[in-house]
């Protein structure tokens, strides 16, 4: 192993001016990146990290629409490694995922990845092998767009925000299996049972009882083996970004976390969202926004006066932050915030829909809802009961509920966040900038159901694991369809589809739906997107809650046919 560095690439140093084309980053028409091991020191200690080009995170690639990029990939390790270009449009030859789009690059070998650039925004790359990416293996791409960039600011930041556990990923993973409450340390103690502070009555706690769930199970992994990292840096080292009063700031925000969503907002300063996942949007300000893994959003600030801000993201869970400041000067700092109270699970959470039902006893509950209660009693097997289950699901060992009554949540306010006295940026106050390119309704609807064992830490699409030899999801080529997601689960899923974008059915202006290649799915609720099929080829469609997916939650999107071939 290389002894630890505190060296990071010169974006995400301390004390940076800002990012601009000229700033030395990778860029240019050949690329060229290598894998391999080194030391990262975080929080004061020492561990191991897989990085590229020696840094975690990894150097930022600047690219601009229009241009054809060539990145030379070279593997030092010795274990197969991969890169995918999150969020890129590109032959699905070089997305980069291991036995879906291209074999791996292994030891001591060299992939050249080469594409046409059709695409400007903020993105970022990743690993797709062996869990690598929970170990430093990421690093943000910005893409210039060819002409007049509809967003104006005069100074820019990319934020990457990471998890770091000096406990290998599959150590967690095996932990999770063992134990799924294992990093929990945050629920109801006696007292807090007695006095009602999570705000659970005792007929909830009943119900909760009987599915073997706790109101507080919020992130599987969580501040108590994670340190909350901006742009490499701990909350005691803060990284600060520089600005001149009364400047436009342009903060590319990315979560390149593994396991961790966050609530990011900057005390004392608002926030205009202007660009989501890559895509320009119309700008509508806020105080607070969660972003979900592998989900990236473009804010501009406008701080003023001689004072210094801070960046808090705040683990969904209130487990910890990661914290950042901007500033006029390197050495300053503002009061940062302590962690706001742990949220609790609803019933709208458990699949519930909008009913509420305080006061209500579980005895009561099952005469009033009939069947829909049946499926949360465990005991009986109701919920592996196929009469219960939608079609097309398997409901066995990997299935432990089935939303009764789940509903559409893009509307409602992100976990945590549903009583601060603040806004706060939902799903439908995202508007595309421009026109939706494909004006055509969908011509049919796919229903997929996001399922899970909590109990055993298996995750899948509609009960089955993707070790279980399913089906892909087929797709013709240029096909319009409105794919519904049902989480019937009680943890938030992001899910991503690879080599597209689709439009959220938001309730945005006709022809303005928002574009984006992530969407997190509330628990119990319902998201739906409109896709057209136009990237040929073989696509992971997955959770990037990376152990979710590495436990089951993935499938292929295969889009036919290909070029050359006949329909």
């Amino acid at each position: 192993m290389a002894a630890a560095s505190s060296a990071f690439p010169a974006w995400a140093q301390s004390g940076t001016a800002g990012t601009v084309p000229q700033m030395p980053t990778l860029g240019g028409d050949d690329i060229k990146l290598t894998v391999g091991h080194a030391g990262v020191n975080v929080g004061g200690r020492t561990g191991h990290a897989v990085t590229i080009n020696g840094t975690m995170p990894a150097p930022l690639i600047r690219l601009r629409e229009g241009q054809r990029a060539r990145i030379s990939v070279t593997n030092t390790l010795d274990e197969d490694t991969s890169i995918h270009w999150h969020g890129l449009l590109l032959p699905f030859q070089m997305d980069g995922v291991p036995g879906i789009s291209f074999p791996g690059i292994r030891p001591n070998e060299t992939f050249v990845f080469e594409f046409p650039v059709i695409q400007s925004g903020t993105y970022w790359y990743h690993s797709h092998s062996n869990m690598q990416e929970a170990m430093g293996m990421f690093g943000p791409i910005v893409i210039d767009p060819a002409g007049t960039d509809p967003v104006g600011y005069d100074r820019e930041h990319v934020l990457v925000l990471s998890d770091w556990s000096f406990l290998h990923p599959h150590e967690i993973l095996q932990k999770l299996k063992k134990s799924p409450g294992y990093f929990n340390q945050q629920k109801t103690t006696l007292a807090g049972l007695i006095s009602g502070e999570d705000g659970v009555s005792a007929s909830e706690r009943r119900m909760w009882g009987a599915m073997r769930m706790d109101p507080r199970d919020i992130l599987d992994v969580n501040g108590t083996t994670y340190t909350y990292l901006v742009n490499g840096h701990g909350p005691d080292e803060n990284w600060t970004g520089l600005f001149q009063a009364g400047e436009r700031v342009r903060l590319r925000i990315i979560n390149a976390s593994a396991m961790s969503i966050f609530n990011v907002r900057i005390p004392g300063l608002a926030m205009t969202v202007v660009q989501a996942d890559g895509e320009n949007v119309r700008p509508v300000e806020v105080d607070e926004f969660q972003i979900s893994v592998a989900e990236t959003y473009d804010v501009i600030v406008r701080p003023t006066g001689d004072r210094a801000y801070t960046v808090v993201a705040e683990a969904m869970d209130r487990s910890g932050m990661a914290r950042a400041t901007l500033a006029p000067r390197i050495g300053m700092a503002a009061e940062i915030p302590p962690l706001r109270k742990v949220p609790t699970l609803t019933m709208r959470d458990m699949g519930m829909g909008g009913m509420d039902h305080s006061g209500m006893d579980h005895a009561a509950m099952g005469h009033d809802m009939g069947s829909a209660a049946a499926p949360m009693d465990h005991s009986a097997g109701a919920m592996r009961d196929p009469a219960n289950a939608p079609d097309g699901m398997a409901v066995g060992v990997g299935v432990d509920m089935i939303s009764p009554n789940p509903v559409n949540r893009m509307g409602d306010r992100p976990l945590g966040l549903q009583d601060v006295d603040h806004r706060v940026l939902l799903y439908t106050d995202l508007v595309s900038l421009r026109p939706n390119k494909d004006p055509r309704p969908p011509a049919r609807t796919l229903e997929v159901h996001l399922t899970g064992n909590m109990e055993r830490f298996m995750w899948g699409f509609d009960g089955r694991k993707f070790s279980e030899l399913v089906e892909p999801i087929r797709f013709e080529r240029d096909e319009r369809v409105r794919v519904k997601l049902v989480n019937d689960t009680m943890m938030v899923h992001p899910i991503h589809l690879h080599g597209h974008f689709f439009e959220l059915v938001n309730g945005a202006p006709q022809g303005h739906q928002p574009l984006k290649h992530t969407v997190s799915v509330m628990p119990g609720g319902t998201a739906s997107f409109d896709l057209t099929a136009d990237a040929p080829g073989d696509w992971a469609f997955h959770c990037h809650l990376l152990m979710h997916m590495h436990s089951g939650m993935f499938n292929v999107v295969t889009v036919r046919p290909l070029d050359g071939e006949v329909a």
